[in-house]
């Protein structure tokens, strides 16, 4: 006979953001939440706090953090005068996939981590009614002068040939967007950002050197990642870090004939230094084959899952981290890196998960 699941703060915890923090502005009670669970038999107030309670928590039935999934995964779940948990067949394609994911996390948090590892989340699926603003460098001028499309005077100018890495741009707005058609996705340049931009999530692309929001970022994290300038410390660049005691440069590969054979890329998340309740995620590479590499470890198709789900299982729950690797240049395309593969990973922070 199987023991009954042990009580759960993770749990508790996560069930109490959900009704608080997820749609903050709808100010969800314990006592609408006992009504909309039990519906025409209203569960007691206590109940719902015994289930919030870090403390002491209760666990609840499976049955109930299913309802607790219906609910949370569309916001048509406060139309109306009372907070209710629509009928499954109601729910929208993107609702059943939100709520099928809501499930399996709430399910796992109710296990515990001895079934193993916890479901696949992706990475770029944002909550409801949460902006999300992509963040890239202006292409400087002496690259800009001499094209006519990044010439607001010409008749053929497109705004998009003034923007640095718009391959990057172009691959994540596109993935984003499709991950989160029910939120206001944005990019502009980093001299175009609002003060309303700063504190939604914010994606960062490109490095410091021309970006001047990731310079601002990596200052007012905690990250033991320094990114070197191709300009003023070093011929290539590269990401610094702090190995065995002593610094080491990740560098990327030319030939003699400048040509790259290899970029290094950096992928960061964490949370937002302007709102602790938003993310700020980094990626960035010593040239743009680099960025879209770490842009491409998790939209690519092909990567994206193995990508995601080695994430989870060697980063855990930490709410930051960071992952720099090596992206080959093959026929003058990057390729995406495989984080899977232990020599494509060259730095990983934090050294091990709790």
């Amino acid at each position: 006979m199987s023991s009954a699941p042990q009580p759960r703060p993770v749990l508790a915890r996560r069930l109490r953001a959900l009704r608080e923090s997820l749609w903050p502005d709808a100010g969800i009670t314990q006592a609408q939440l006992a009504q909309a669970l039990g519906g025409t038999k209203p569960l007691s107030i206590s109940l719902i706090s015994s289930w919030e309670s870090t403390d002491k928590p209760v666990t609840p039935p499976v049955k109930r953090l299913e309802a607790y999934a219906t609910l949370f995964a569309t916001r048509r779940s406060l139309d109306g005068e009372t907070l209710r948990v629509l009928p499954v067949h109601e729910l929208t394609d993107g609702e059943r996939t939100r709520r099928k994911e809501l499930m399996e996390e709430l399910l796992w948090l109710r296990e515990g981590r001895s079934l193993g590892a916890r479901p696949r989340v992706d990475i770029w699926k944002f909550d409801e009614d949460q902006n999300i603003t992509i963040v890239c460098a202006r292409l400087p001028e002496q690259y800009r002068q001499h094209l006519s499309y990044a010439d607001p005077e010409s008749a053929d100018f497109v705004s998009l040939y003034t923007f640095a890495d718009p391959d990057a741009l172009i691959e994540l707005f596109g993935h984003i967007r499709s991950r989160n058609p029910d939120n206001n996705v944005k990019f502009c340049t980093s001299d175009e950002l609002t003060a309303d931009d700063y504190t939604s999530h914010l994606v960062l692309l490109g490095g410091v050197d021309w970006n001047s929001v990731t310079r601002d970022v990596i200052e007012r994290v905690d990250l033991p990642v320094e990114q070197v300038s191709r300009v003023d410390d070093a011929e290539h660049g590269g990401f610094r870090v702090q190995q065995d005691g002593r610094p080491k440069l990740f560098e990327p590969k030319l030939d003699r004939r400048e040509h790259l054979l290899e970029d290094v890329a950096h992928f960061y998340r964490g949370e937002s230094p302007f709102n602790r309740k938003r993310t700020v995620t980094v990626c960035n590479g010593m040239y743009g084959r680099g960025t879209l590499g770490a842009v491409r470890a998790l939209t690519d198709a092909r990567f994206r899952d193995r990508n995601t789900t080695y994430v989870r299982q060697r980063f855990g729950d930490v709410e930051s981290f960071s992952i720099i690797s090596r992206v080959p240049v093959v026929g003058g395309q990057g390729l995406t890196p495989d984080w899977t593969l232990e020599e494509n990973r060259l730095h990983e922070w934090p050294e091990a998960a709790e």
